[in-house]
């Protein structure tokens, strides 16, 4: 694929990406992400024969990974693992915070939407929080129930970013962040 197949494919992840986020699947209608992405209709379905379930399962991968990089970034640069999760609440929260309250969880809204309706969408979502559950175990490392831990916490922060949009405040994610170095001791 050239430079510019890979730049519309690019736009059109965005786009769904941008769409799932604030609306969730069913926000994330086709037209909808062709008018965001400004690319031609014809191009979707060159890049993504597999229609919109292709197009938001790898959306969502790739958001994975994104989320999955900055944890290992602040994982290298955290002093404990309790500073680790409290950074990476930090930053989501600032995340969502800069979108105006619509970027919680890039992975939730399409979980709690579609995992039961749809077999490969539901791998997808498990895939990521896979992903997340691991790099929370790495940083976790040395604590005995570092396999709990890490599904525990990551069940915190997906519930602090969910009161968090809904309160529109960061307020949840502080008193999570709390509780977690508490847990953590």
């Amino acid at each position: 694929m050239g430079q510019k197949g890979a730049e519309t494919r690019d736009r059109l992840m965005d786009a769904a990406q941008e769409l799932i986020e604030a609306g969730g699947y069913s926000g994330a209608g086709l037209n909808q992400v062709i008018a965001v992405s400004g690319a031609p209709r014809g191009s979707l379905y060159f890049h993504f024969p597999g229609g919109k379930d292709q197009l938001v399962g790898e959306s969502m991968r790739r958001a994975g990974r994104t989320i999955g990089d900055a944890m290992e970034g602040l994982a290298g640069s955290s002093a404990s693992a309790a500073e680790f999760v409290e950074a990476m609440l930090w930053h989501l929260g600032d995340r969502l915070e800069a979108s105006g309250w619509r970027k919680g969880c890039p992975v939730a809204t399409v979980a709690l939407e579609m995992a039961a309706a749809s077999d490969p969408l539901q791998k997808v979502c498990s895939e990521v929080y896979t992903q997340w559950e691991a790099a929370l175990r790495a940083r976790l490392d040395g604590h005995a129930d570092a396999d709990d831990l890490s599904v525990t916490i990551l069940a915190l922060i997906e519930g602090a970013l969910l009161l968090a949009r809904a309160h529109r405040s960061r307020q949840p994610l502080t008193r999570v962040a709390r509780q977690i170095t508490a847990l953590l001791g």
